[in-house]
Parts: structure tokens; C-alpha cells; sequence
């Protein structure tokens, strides 16, 4: 068997007798190609990750901005955003990557997301790369499709609990200057959300892949 388990077995984990191990959820992501959105998140799914280990987990969630990496280990998207929003500064081309992430994963568990960032304060991030996300999809599919209303409730969630503090989108190393310039020229999105970025849909190049 292809799951490495025995019948029986098997019979109880189908008859809900016994909890899936995350080691065999993992098995069965990679052999039957089941999303990862499967996968369970840790109770803090915020980790500390090195830039090229995020990198590597994006690619393993099928991101084709970085198709040329190998070797990386499946995340549920969850922990994957989660994770990344958290780091003080992050790659541009790594930034870029998180509006595919929600584009691709509708599915993933909305609640869990928006719980776990209104406890780590990273409400407003989250917010405006949904809104960056939700204005792609608006693009491409039917205004009443599944994803955009997806998007618009997750947006409205996050709305909830937004935060007066200003913030960037993951570029705390930005000079007085730089901050001051941004202040000034930041689209509507990002001033609703209180972040100091210029990010818009057009700059997402992998978006609608």
C-alpha cells in the first residue's frame, strides 16, 4: 500500500476510530497529491523562517515564480502567510508570492487564518495582500465566483480588526525618507490599511498564473 499501512488500520483512520498522524497526512499530500491545505498548522503556526527556507516552501506550494527551487517541504498555507507577514523584512519577490498564495488556496481554513493574525497583530498585512489578491481575482473571474467572495469575506473579517498602528508590508529597514515618500504616494489600499507600501496588482507578475 502506497501509505505504507495496513488494511485494518487504514479501516479505522476512514471510520474516524483513530486520529490521522500528521506524519501519514504528510505521506498522503505527497503521494496522492492532496492539498496541502490539508496539512495541519501548529498551535503558534509563526515560525522564524531564513529567507531561502520561505522561498523553498512557496515553491513546494506550487509557486512559479520560484519553480527553479527544489527540495522544499510542504507547508499549509496557513503557516506559510502566517510566517512570512511576521518577518520584520522580507524579499520583494517574496512579498509578491503571497497574493498567489491566497489566489490558489481558496480552501484554506479562513477562521484559523484571521484568528492566528489578529494574535500575532498582523491583521493589516494579511488585509491589504488580501485586498492586493482580491483586486487580481476581481480581473479574472465572475464578480459572484466562488473566490472573490471568498476574498471579500476575508477581507471583511480582517476589516474587524484592524489597527491604527502604521506599519510597512515587511520593510521595517525602510530609511525616515523612504517612509515619508511612501506616506505621501501609497495607494488608497494600503492608507485604509495603515501600512507604508507601494504595492498594487499589476506589480504581482505570477498572480494569474
Amino acid at each position: 500500500m502506497r501509505l505504507a499501512v495496513s488494511q485494518p488500520y487504514l479501516a479505522l483512520l476512514e471510520g474516524g476510530k483513530r486520529r490521522v498522524p500528521e506524519k501519514l497526512t504528510r505521506r498522503a499530500v505527497r503521494v496522492f497529491g492532496v492539498s496541502p491545505v490539508a496539512l495541519p498548522t501548529n498551535p503558534s503556526p509563526v515560525r522564524e523562517l531564513e529567507n531561502d527556507r520561505l522561498a523553498r516552501e512557496l515553491a513546494a506550494l506550487g509557486y512559479p515564480g520560484f519553480a527553479y527551487m527544489k527540495g522544499g517541504w510542504k507547508r499549509n498555507p496557513v503557516e506559510v502567510l502566517l510566517s512570512a507577514l511576521a518577518k520584520p523584512n522580507l524579499e520583494a519577490r517574496q512579498v509578491e508570492a503571497l497574493p498567489w498564495v491566497l489566489l490558489n488556496y481558496p480552501e484554506l481554513n479562513r477562521n484559523e487564518l484571521v484568528t492566528h493574525a489578529r494574535l500575532q497583530g498582523l491583521s493589516n498585512k494579511l488585509g491589504f495582500v488580501v485586498n492586493l489578491a482580491k483586486q487580481v481575482a476581481e480581473r479574472l473571474d465572475p464578480v459572484d465566483s466562488c473566490r472573490v467572495l471568498w476574498l471579500n469575506q476575508l477581507e471583511r473579517d480582517l476589516s474587524a480588526s484592524r489597527l491604527l498602528k502604521e506599519e510597512t508590508l515587511c520593510q521595517e529597514s525602510l530609511s525616515a525618507r523612504e517612509r515619508e515618500w511612501l506616506r505621501e504616494n501609497r495607494p488608497e489600499e494600503a492608507v485604509y490599511w495603515n501600512l507604508l507600501t507601494k504595492w498594487k496588482p499589476e506589480h504581482l507578475p505570477y498572480a494569474s498564473a
